[in-house]
C-alpha cells in the first residue's frame, strides 16, 4: 500500500486536545476531543490527519518530530484585545491600591484620556513597533490568532491608522489578526455628548472604515455614561449595512441591556457580561451570541464579581475566552486567562481550553480556519511543557508553551 506524503509527522503526543467538531455550547464545552498517545500529519501548512498512533504508519513524512509524550493543544485564539496603543499606565496601580475611583484617576491624568493623547501623537511606526513587541510575547505564550480593536484615537484618520497598524503587526510577527472598529469606545472631549459623536460615527467614520475595508467587525462600548442601548443599536445597524458584523462591550458595569441588544441584533459576540441578568442568557443562547469572558478585567480592577460562566453554559450559551489586553489590563497570556477562568469563574480546564481555542475562533469569524486540530484546519498548535490539559490552569503564572507552531512551522521555541 502506497504511503501518503506529508511535510511533518508530529508523533508521541502524550495527550492531544483536538477540539474537533465545531462550536461548542453549554455542556458540550467540556469535551476537549482528547486523543491519548496521538499524532498529527501536516502538509502545506494544514492538518492532513490527527488521531491515534496506529494511523500514523500510513504517512511518509519529510520530517518526523517527537513530542516527547507531552501535551499538544490548538494554538490559542485571543478573541478580544486592544493590541494597538501607545504608552502605558502603570502609574495608576498605586492610585487603585489607595482606593481611587476610575473618575479620580481620570482627573489625575490617567485613564483612557491618557492613552488617547499618546496614541494620537504616536507615529505609525511607533504604534507598529509597540504593538509588535506585545504580539511577539503573545505568540511566545501560544497565541496564534487574535482580534484587535481600534478605539484610542476616536477620529477617522487615527482609527484607520490603528486598524492598519494591527494588520501590519500581524504580518511582521506572523500572527493572524482580525481587525475590529471600536470608534464607539468613548466620547472624545471635542464632542458635546454621545448623541453628537454618534452622528459623527454614522456620517463619517463608519463610511470611511467601510470604504477602506479596514475592519471585519464593529464594536460598541454599550455602557451607562458612554453609549446607551439606542445609540449602540444605531451604530451597529449602520455598520452592518456597510458589511461589518456586530460585537458589543456589554453589561460590564451595570445591567444596561447590552446582552439583550446583542441577542436582538444577532451579534457575533457580547463581551464582558459581568452584570448581565440570568434571564438574558437564554435570549443570547437562542440568538447564537457567543459570550466572550474577560476575567483579567475584574481581576486588575480588584473586583469580587466575575461573569456567571456556569449560568451562561447552563442556559446553552457558547463561551469564548480572551485577555482584554489594554493599558488598564496588560495581560498577554491566554494561559493566564485560562487559569483565571478556572479559579474565578469555576470553568473546568476542558471548558476553559475550549473557550480559548475553537469557541474563540468562532467568536472572531475564524472557526472554519483555526481553533482545532482536525483535517483541513490551519496547522496552528502548541507543544506544552505539560502532560494534561489540567496542568495549564494548575501551573498558573508559568509559560508552559515549549513550541508554538504556525501554519505547520515552529515559530517560537524555548527549552
Amino acid at each position: 500500500m502506497k504511503k501518503i506524503e506529508c511535510d511533518t509527522l508530529l508523533k508521541n503526543i502524550g495527550q492531544l486536545a483536538t477540539m474537533r467538531g465545531g462550536l461548542r455550547k453549554g455542556k458540550a464545552m467540556g469535551d476537549a476531543g482528547i486523543v491519548k498517545d496521538g499524532a498529527i500529519a501536516i502538509k502545506g501548512g494544514k492538518i492532513l490527519w490527527a488521531g491515534a498512533p496506529n494511523g500514523a504508519s500510513k504517512f511518509d513524512a519529510q520530517q518526523v518530530v517527537d513530542a516527547g509524550g507531552l501535551l499538544v493543544v490548538p494554538g490559542f485564539v485571543d478573541a478580544h484585545t486592544h493590541l494597538v496603543f501607545a504608552g502605558s499606565r502603570e502609574f495608576e496601580l498605586p492610585m487603585k491600591l489607595k482606593g481611587m475611583s476610575y473618575m479620580d484617576i481620570m482627573e489625575a491624568g490617567g485613564g483612557i484620556g491618557h492613552t488617547m493623547e499618546r496614541t494620537r501623537k504616536a507615529s505609525y511606526g511607533q504604534l507598529v513597533a509597540e504593538s509588535s513587541a506585545r504580539a511577539q510575547r503573545m505568540l511566545e505564550h501560544g497565541t496564534t490568532t487574535l482580534e484587535a480593536k481600534s478605539g484610542y484615537c476616536l477620529e477617522t484618520k487615527g482609527e484607520l491608522r490603528m486598524l492598519q497598524a494591527s494588520i501590519e503587526t500581524g504580518k511582521l510577527v506572523g500572527i493572524d489578526v482580525v481587525p475590529t472598529f471600536l470608534g464607539a469606545h468613548a466620547v472624545p472631549l471635542e464632542f458635546r455628548g454621545a448623541d453628537a459623536y454618534t452622528k459623527h460615527l454614522l456620517d463619517e467614520m463608519i463610511p470611511a472604515v467601510a470604504k477602506a475595508k479596514a475592519a471585519k467587525y464593529c464594536d460598541v462600548f454599550c455602557e451607562e455614561g458612554v453609549f446607551g442601548v439606542a445609540q449602540s443599536e444605531k451604530i451597529l445597524k449602520a455598520a452592518a449595512k456597510k458589511g461589518m458584523k456586530s460585537k458589543l462591550h456589554a453589561d460590564e458595569v451595570v445591567a444596561l441591556g447590552g446582552g439583550r441588544l446583542a441577542a436582538k441584533l444577532g451579534a457575533t459576540s457580547a463581551d464582558h457580561l459581568l452584570m448581565t441578568p440570568k434571564k438574558d442568557f437564554k435570549a443570547m443562547a437562542k440568538a447564537n451570541v457567543i459570550g466572550v469572558m474577560l476575567p483579567g478585567t475584574p481581576y486588575v480592577l480588584m473586583q469580587d464579581r466575575y461573569a456567571d460562566a456556569r449560568g451562561m453554559m447552563a442556559a446553552g450559551m457558547a463561551l469564548a475566552l480572551a485577555t482584554d489586553l489594554n493599558p488598564n489590563c496588560w495581560l498577554e497570556s491566554m494561559q493566564m486567562a485560562i487559569s483565571l477562568a478556572c479559579y474565578k469563574m469555576r470553568m473546568t480546564p476542558a471548558e476553559a481550553l475550549c473557550a480559548a481555542t475553537i469557541n474563540a475562533a468562532h467568536a472572531i469569524g475564524m472557526g472554519d480556519i483555526v481553533g482545532s486540530i482536525e483535517p483541513g484546519k490551519r496547522a496552528d498548535l502548541v507543544v506544552m511543557g505539560a502532560r494534561t490539559i489540567e496542568e495549564i490552569p494548575y501551573r498558573w503564572g508559568s509559560n508552559l508553551a515549549l513550541e508554538v507552531w504556525k501554519r505547520g512551522k515552529c515559530v517560537a521555541a524555548r527549552e
